[in-house]
C-alpha cells in the first residue's frame, strides 16, 4: 500500500467515553498504556451498530493486530429502541447522510483500509434494515439536500474503487426471519407469528427461475403453490396484522435489493479491491424464506482469476467485524493458512447449535476454516490448531461426562504446549458446571480465544476470527506490547462476559427487572424503571461474580510458540459496567491492565504467583 496520511484513531476513546458506574477493580492497580500505539495503521471503521460486539470488542481485536480504528461519532451510529431517547437528528437508527460524508472525508485525508457495514450505511443499523420504508431511499445530507440512496451508495463505491491502493471490505446481512420486538411499535406476538411466516417451506428455485422476481413471488406461495399469504392473515386476523406482514415483505424486498445492487456493482472491472461478506442473521434449518435469497446471493459471489473467493456468505452477523479485519491482517501478511484439529465434546456436531441456526455446527465450523485458510487434520498430534467445541448434549444424564472429557484434553494441550481455540455452543444447556469446572482446573489467560457468550449463530466466527488473529501474530512474530495488550482485553472480555455475566448475573437481573421493579428486562424505558436501581444491581452482582475468573486470569501465562517466551498475566480490573442498549441481553465494560509479570509458576496445574 502507498505511504498515505494516515488518520488519528480515536476509537477506543470513544469506546470508554460512554455513561456508566464508577471503577470496579481488582489488585494490582493498572497501570498506564505504553507507548507505541500511535504508529498503528489505521482502518476507517462503520460499525454495524452501537452494541460492544460491534465497537469495543472490534477496537481490541483490532489493536491486537496493530490496527488502528476510526471510527465517525457515537451518535451518527447507534440504535434506540421504542420509549429511548432518540439520536440527534430525531430518529432511532443513524444517520445515514453523514455517515457517507465522513467516509467520503476519510478518502480525502488519505485512508486506505475500509470496513463498512452495509445495513449501518444504508439503513442506520441492523435493526433498521429490518423496517425499510419507501422513506429510506432519500437521504438527507449534512448540508441540508437531498439524494437518492441508490445514487448515493453508487458514488461510495465508485469513489473507493478509483484508488487501487485501498482495500474495502463490504459488510452485508441476510434478513433474519422476523424484525425485531419494541422497535417502531414491533410487538413479541407480531415477532412470533411473522418468525413462523418466514420459517413456512418455499418452493425451492434453481437455475432460471433464481431471479430476483423469482423470489419476491416465492415470499407468499408454499412449495406446492399453496397462498401462505391467506393462510397467515386466516390464522392471525385483522387489519393491522396484514399490515404488518405487508411491512414484512417490503423490508425483504428492500433489503434484498440492495444487497443485489452491491454484487451487481463488484462485478463490474475496477472493483478487485473490495472483498464482500454476508451474514446470515437468525435462520432455520428448513426451506424458510431465506433460502431462495442466500442461494441467489451465493450466486453473486466473486473469485479470482486463480479460482480464490473474493466474497464469502457465511453463518452469522454480529461477527462480520471480527472476520473482516482478521482477513484483512491475514491478507496483508501474507498468511499461508496451518492445520486445524476440531474436537467435539456433547454428541451433537452433526446438528444445528441451536433453532436459529440454518446448517449443523460441523458445516458451520468447516467453512469458517476455509475462510481463514485452515485445513482441518483428523490428526491432533500434528495440528498447528487445536478447537475444541463443547456442543449441547445429547444425552442428558452424561453432560458433566461431556465437559470433564474436554477439560482433559485441554490439559493435555496445555502440558504439550498446543494452541487451543476454546468453543462453547452448548447453548446453555449446561448451566454454570462447565464454568465453574473450566475455572477451577483450566489456565484460561492461556487460550488463543474463547467464545460462547454471543448468540450461537457466531460463537464459531467470533472464536476462530480471534484464534486465528492471535495465532498469526504470534507466528509473524511483529506483535508489540499494546497488541498483546490487546490481545488480553479481547480474551478476558470474552470469558468474563460469558462466565461471570450471561449465565450468572443476567439470570438474577432478567427475575429482578420483571418482579422487583415491574419493568422489561429487554427495554427499560417501557415501562420505564429505575435504572439507577438496575445498575445498583449489575455493579454488586458483577464485583461478586468475577472474583474467581479474575483470579484464574491472574494467575495464567499467555500461551508462546516455545515455552520459554511464556509470560504471566498482571492485574486485571474491569470498570464502568454499562447496558448498550438499556437492555438486560448484554453489557458493556471497560477492562485495563497491570504490568504483565514472569511467567508464573505452575502447581496442580494452574499457574500461581
Amino acid at each position: 500500500m502507498k505511504n498515505k496520511t494516515r488518520l488519528l484513531a480515536a476509537a477506543l476513546a470513544c469506546a470508554l467515553v460512554l455513561t456508566g458506574c464508577g471503577p470496579r477493580r481488582t489488585e494490582p492497580e493498572p497501570y498506564p498504556e505504553p507507548a507505541g500505539s500511535e504508529s498503528a495503521k489505521t482502518v476507517a471503521y462503520v460499525p454495524l451498530d452501537d452494541r460492544p460486539d460491534n465497537v469495543e470488542r472490534v477496537v481490541y481485536l483490532a489493536e491486537s493486530l496493530g490496527y488502528a480504528l476510526a471510527m465517525p461519532e457515537a451518535d451518527w451510529y447507534r440504535t434506540a429502541l421504542d420509549g429511548q431517547p432518540l439520536n440527534e437528528n430525531g430518529t432511532q437508527y443513524g444517520n445515514v447522510g453523514r455517515l457517507y460524508r465522513w467516509v467520503l472525508e476519510q478518502e480525502e485525508a488519505g485512508c486506505d483500509r475500509y470496513i463498512l457495514s452495509l445495513d449501518q450505511m444504508l439503513f442506520g443499523g441492523l435493526v433498521s434494515s429490518r423496517a425499510v420504508t419507501a422513506e429510506a431511499c432519500a437521504v438527507t445530507l449534512p448540508d441540508g439536500g437531498t439524494i437518492h440512496l441508490q445514487e448515493m451508495l453508487e458514488n461510495l463505491m465508485a469513489v473507493l474503487s478509483s484508488d487501487p491502493d485501498n482495500v474495502v471490505w463490504l459488510l452485508d446481512s441476510v434478513m433474519r426471519l422476523a424484525p425485531t420486538v419494541g422497535y417502531q411499535g414491533g410487538t413479541l406476538e407480531e415477532y412470533n407469528w411473522l418468525r413462523d411466516f418466514g420459517s413456512l417451506p418455499r418452493e425451492t428455485l434453481e437455475g432460471e427461475q433464481l431471479t430476483f422476481e423469482g423470489i419476491l413471488d416465492s415470499y407468499s406461495w408454499g412449495p406446492h403453490k399453496e397462498n401462505l399469504w391467506n393462510q397467515t392473515a386466516a390464522e392471525h386476523d385483522g387489519v393491522k396484522n396484514g399490515e404488518a406482514l405487508s411491512r414484512y415483505l417490503s423490508a425483504r424486498e428492500g433489503k434484498l435489493t440492495f444487497s443485489g445492487l452491491v454484487q451487481e456493482i463488484l462485478r463490474q472491472p475496477g472493483h478487485e479491491n473490495f472483498r464482500l461478506m454476508v451474514g446470515i442473521d437468525d435462520s432455520s434449518l428448513e426451506d424458510c424464506i431465506q433460502k431462495n435469497e442466500i442461494a441467489y446471493l451465493r450466486q453473486g459471489l466473486r473469485t479470482d482469476r486463480a479460482g480464490n473467493p473474493l466474497d464469502w456468505i457465511l453463518a452469522g452477523v454480529d461477527d462480520l467485524a471480527f472476520k473482516a479485519v482478521v482477513r484483512m491482517y491475514l491478507d496483508e501478511t501474507g498468511w499461508r493458512g496451518d492445520t486445524a484439529a476440531v474436537r467435539y465434546y456433547g454428541g451433537t456436531g452433526d446438528r444445528p447449535a441451536c433453532e436459529y441456526d440454518s446448517q449443523p455446527l460441523a458445516t458451520v465450523v468447516a467453512e469458517h476454516l476455509d475462510l481463514f485458510g485452515l485445513t482441518e487434520s483428523a490428526n491432533h498430534r500434528a495440528a498447528g490448531l487445536q478447537i475444541l467445541v463443547l456442543t449441547q448434549p445429547v444425552d442428558e444424564d452424561r453432560r458433566s461426562g461431556y465437559y470433564e472429557a474436554l477439560i482433559r484434553d485441554l490439559k493435555e494441550c496445555r502440558e504439550q504446549n498446543w494452541p487451543v481455540i476454546l468453543i462453547d455452543a452448548g447453548n446453555g444447556r449446561y448451566g454454570t458446571a462447565f464454568h465453574e469446572a473450566l475455572a477451577e482446573e483450566a489456565e484460561l489467560g492461556w487460550l488463543l480465544s474463547y467464545a460462547g457468550f454471543l448468540d450461537m449463530a457466531i460463537v464459531t466466527g467470533t472464536a476462530l476470527s480471534h484464534g486465528v488473529a492471535r495465532y498469526a501474530v504470534l507466528k509473524d512474530g511483529g506483535r508489540t506490547e499494546a497488541m498483546d495488550r490487546a490481545f488480553a482485553r479481547t480474551l478476558a472480555d470474552s470469558v468474563i462476559k460469558d462466565f461471570c455475566y450471561k449465565n450468572v448475573v443476567r439470570n438474577d437481573l432478567l427475575a429482578y427487572v420483571r418482579s422487583d421493579l415491574g419493568g422489561d428486562p429487554n427495554n427499560f424505558w417501557t415501562p420505564e424503571i429505575d435504572r439507577e436501581a438496575v445498575q445498583a444491581r449489575l455493579e454488586s452482582g458483577m464485583d461478586s461474580a468475577v472474583k474467581d475468573v479474575i483470579k484464574n486470569l491472574q494467575r495464567s501465562n499467555f500461551f508462546a510458540l516455545e515455552p520459554g517466551e511464556e509470560r504471566g498475566w498482571g492485574g486485571v480490573a474491569l470498570e464502568n459496567y454499562r447496558f448498550p442498549w438499556d437492555r438486560a441481553f448484554e453489557i458493556g465494560m471497560d477492562i485495563r491492565l497491570g504490568e504483565f509479570t514472569e511467567p508464573h509458576e505452575r502447581i496442580l496445574g494452574i499457574y500461581y504467583q
